[in-house]
């Protein structure tokens, strides 16, 4: 990936750096499917607590190449399992998406007992970003 600006990166922290829901794509065989997840940007990533063998973790599987869409933003990039969130290699992430989703990670939706829990990755390849009249592209 193109490096971000400095001013970019800042926009990238100020607007999805927390909680944000965003739309995130993927594929199987030729279908798209879109859905909208609870995502936390940092360093050129968008991070996601998920199921492992949820649909769109299936669809990765295949074809890690996903798209996403957020505000004034979309861009593609690979997803990446992480695996077990309470890894002790996820340690340091999984302690941040903790305090970032604060407000609803504990309401039982969320087992992290069961190792199927997972921090999906998505390393941004390419992207469009605006901003007050501003373009980026990377």
């Amino acid at each position: 990936m193109k490096e971000f600006s400095q001013e970019a990166e800042q926009v990238m922290i100020e607007r999805f750096g927390k909680d944000t829901i965003i739309s995130l794509a993927t594929t199987e065989n030729t279908t798209p499917y879109v859905r909208y997840v609870n995502a936390y940007y940092e360093n050129g990533a968008f991070y996601v607590i998920t199921h492992a063998l949820s649909n769109k973790m299936k669809h990765m599987k295949d074809n890690p190449v996903v798209a996403i869409a957020g505000e004034w933003f979309t861009a593609h990039g690979n997803g990446v399992s992480l695996g077990y969130f309470e890894k002790k290699e996820n340690c340091v992430i999984a302690e941040k998406l903790k305090k970032v989703f604060a407000e609803w990670i504990d309401n039982g939706h969320t087992d992290f007992n069961d190792e199927n829990t997972i921090i999906l990755r998505v390393e941004l390849t390419d992207g469009l970003l605006l901003s007050h009249g501003t373009r980026y592209e990377f």
